[in-house]
C-alpha cells in the first residue's frame, strides 16, 4: 500500500520509535512516579528525557510546563475549557478543527461565551486588521490554527502576537510541531496544544501541550500523580497538577524515539523533503483537466497537505478508487467543516493528499496513476 495520509498519523515510523517501543515494553514496563524499584525508576527517567528534548525542541525553557496529554483534542480543551469563563469573548479563524469549534460551541451554549470567527480567505490567508479590529476587553483568548490540516496554510505567528496585543495566545499546532520550527517564547506563545503522532514519529494516543508562565488552566482531570500522595488536594506543582493517572508511557518512550530520528536528521531535511513531495504533487495535479488543487498552490511554505476535487466525481468515489489502487488518501470533510465552508468545499469535502517524510517518488507516481485514470474518464 503507498500511504498518503500523513496528516492523520504518520506511517511508517522511524526504527528509533520501533526501537524505544520495542524496548518499554519488553524490558521496562515500570509505572513512573508509583514506585521505587529499578524499572519505574527508569519508566520515570524515560518520561523526564522526552518531556526535556520536547520542551527544547519548541523553545520550552522550563519542561515542567510541558504537559503530556492523551492527544492534541485534549490539549486544546484544557486550553478552552480551563481557561475560559462565563462571559468571556474567544476570537477564532474559520480554519479551525473540531477539537477547537466543539469545546467553543459548548462554552457558548453553558457559559454565556461569545465567539468570534475570523474569516479565512479560501487560500487559507487571515486577515489581520479583521483579527486586530475583534479584540475587545472581555477577549479571554485567541485560538489560532498554525497550519491547516486541510490546505496546508501555515499563519504567521509574529504578525497574530502583534495584531492581538497581550490577549494569551492558543496555538493549534497538531499539523506544525515536528516540521515547522516553532519557538513558543521567541514567538510570544501562551499555549501550543499539539499531538505525537504526526510529525513527531510517535505513536496514536499521546499528546502534549506547552503552557508559559502565567498561563494556569483549571485541570480536565484530578486524581494520583504519584506525589504528595498524603493529601487528598490535588497537587498545585507541574507537570503533576495536570497530569493525573498512569501516563502513556509506551508512548512516551515511543515518542522518545522519534524525537531521537528529528535530532539526527534534522527539521530543515525534513521540510526540504516535504516541500518537495508538495511540489510535485502539486504541479502534476494542476496539469490535469478536472481537478482543481484547493488552498494556495503557490505557497511554498505551506504543509504537505493537498486538497483536491474533480468535475464528475464526488471525493468519497475519488477515495475508493484510490484504495482500490493501493492508495490510502483522506476524504470529507477531515473534522473541518468551518474550513471546508471557507474554500468552498462544503459539505462534499475533499480528497487530501498528505505525504510524508518517509514518501518516495514512486509513492507519488503511483497516485498519479489513479488520479489520471479518473481524470481521463
Amino acid at each position: 500500500m503507498v500511504y498518503l495520509d500523513n496528516a492523520a498519523t504518520s506511517f511508517p515510523k522511524p526504527q528509533e520509535t520501533i526501537e524505544s517501543l520495542n524496548r518499554f515494553v519488553t524490558s521496562v514496563g515500570g509505572n513512573p512516579g508509583r514506585s521505587g524499584h529499578p524499572l519505574s525508576i527508569e519508566a520515570a527517567r524515560i518520561v523526564f528525557d522526552a518531556r526535556e528534548k520536547l520542551a527544547a525542541l519548541i523553545g520550552g525553557k522550563a519542561s515542567e510546563r510541558l504537559i503530556f496529554t492523551r492527544n492534541g483534542t485534549e490539549s486544546l480543551n484544557l486550553a478552552t475549557l480551563g481557561l475560559v469563563k462565563e462571559g468571556d469573548h474567544v476570537v477564532t479563524t474559520s480554519l479551525e478543527h473540531n477539537s477547537v469549534m466543539r469545546p467553543l460551541d459548548f462554552l457558548a451554549k453553558t457559559r454565556g461565551v461569545e465567539v468570534s470567527v475570523i474569516t479565512c480567505s479560501d487560500k487559507g490567508e487571515l486577515d489581520l486588521d479583521r483579527l486586530k479590529g475583534a479584540m475587545r476587553k472581555t477577549t479571554r483568548l485567541v485560538i489560532v490554527n498554525h497550519g491547516s490540516n486541510v490546505i496546508g496554510s501555515v499563519q504567521p505567528i509574529a504578525e497574530i502576537r502583534s495584531a492581538i496585543g497581550d490577549v494569551p495566545l492558543v496555538l493549534d499546532a497538531c499539523q506544525t510541531v515536528g516540521s515547522v520550527p516553532i519557538d513558543v517564547e521567541a514567538q510570544g506563545i501562551d499555549v501550543l496544544c499539539f499531538s505525537c503522532h504526526k510529525s513527531l514519529f510517535g505513536i496514536q494516543g499521546l499528546g502534549a501541550v506547552y503552557l508559559a508562565p502565567g498561563i494556569e488552566p483549571r485541570p480536565l482531570t484530578f486524581g494520583g500523580t504519584g506525589s504528595r500522595s498524603e493529601f487528598t488536594e490535588q497537587p498545585d506543582m507541574l507537570p503533576d497538577r495536570y497530569e493525573s493517572g498512569t501516563p502513556n508511557t509506551p508512548g512516551i518512550a515511543a515518542l522518545l524515539g522519534g524525537l531521537t530520528f528529528i535530532e539526527k536528521v534534522g527539521l530543515e531535511q525534513i521540510r526540504k523533503k516535504e516541500r518537495g513531495l508538495r511540489r510535485r504533487l502539486i504541479s502534476d495535479l494542476s496539469a490535469l483537466d478536472r481537478v482543481t488543487v484547493h488552498g494556495n498552490p503557490l505557497d511554498d511554505d505551506a504543509l504537505p497537505v493537498v486538497s483536491i476535487t474533480m468535475q464528475g466525481l464526488s471525493s468519497s468515489d475519488i477515495g475508493y478508487e484510490c484504495s482500490r489502487g493501493g492508495v490510502c488518501v483522506r476524504v470529507g470533510l477531515q473534522c473541518s467543516p468551518l474550513a471546508h465552508r471557507t474554500i468552498g468545499t462544503f459539505p462534499e469535502g475533499t480528497v487530501r493528499i498528505s505525504p510524508g517524510y518517509f514518501t518516495t517518488d514512486e509513492d507519488v507516481g503511483r497516485l498519479m496513476e489513479v488520479i489520471e485514470g479518473l481524470a481521463k474518464r
